[in-house]
């Protein structure tokens, strides 16, 4: 019998030839869950990295998210599209994880310090393009990390593509609320930048 890692990596390699979307006929949990983690890895690490800093960190919350996928998907009725199933677990788990850090007291100093480091380890060096985009990429998300969390969870959203109905079906919100609050992140987030 295969060990349950060769059949996800069998399932994921089927999976890669096939749409970035599964076909929802006679797939067995496993498969979903394979192509479902293959088609939304890209939007799963892109909003682990606007919560979290630390690449240690980020692959422990991919791991707890991808397990809560696992645990949801016997519950998921097609009422929503799978993107937005997935990114409300997602958020979930993130929010579950800001909050808990939030209430780990930590000075200024640290905190500080803990950026600079995180700053300076993540940047290798590349051609100078490459480094600029990278230096402008890191200085959004350590921004995006400093805005409140209801604006962390909008302006993430919007910026991996997703639309106002799809936001607000992630966040349980109404669409004039998120328009209220991309705005106001997007707001913050200027200024946050002239800063940083």
């Amino acid at each position: 019998m295969s060990q349950p890692s060769e059949l996800a990596e069998e399932s994921s390699a089927s999976f890669n030839t096939r749409s970035k979307h599964c076909p929802n006929e006679s797939l067995s949990y496993q498969e979903k869950f394979t192509c479902w983690i293959a088609a939304h890895e890209k939007l799963l690490r892109h909003l682990i990295s606007g919560f979290e800093a630390k690449p240690a960190i980020q692959e422990e919350l991919f791991q707890e998210i991808a397990l809560n996928i696992w645990r949801a998907l016997p519950t998921f009725r097609q009422h929503c599209a799978v993107k937005t199933f997935v990114a409300r677990i997602a958020h979930n788990v993130l929010a579950t994880h800001v909050a808990k850090a939030m209430k780990m007291v930590k000075t200024e100093s640290e905190s500080a310090e803990n950026t600079v480091d995180s700053q300076s380890s993540s940047e290798q060096p590349t051609p100078f393009q490459a480094l600029d985009q990278t230096q402008r990429q890191q200085r959004l998300a350590q921004a995006i990390r400093l805005l409140p969390l209801i604006q962390q969870q909008v302006i993430t959203l919007a910026l991996e593509g997703m639309n106002y109905q799809e936001i607000s079906e992630v966040l349980s919100i109404s669409t004039s609320l998120v328009g209220v609050r991309l705005t106001r992140a997007k707001s913050a987030l200027i200024q946050l930048l002239e800063v940083v």
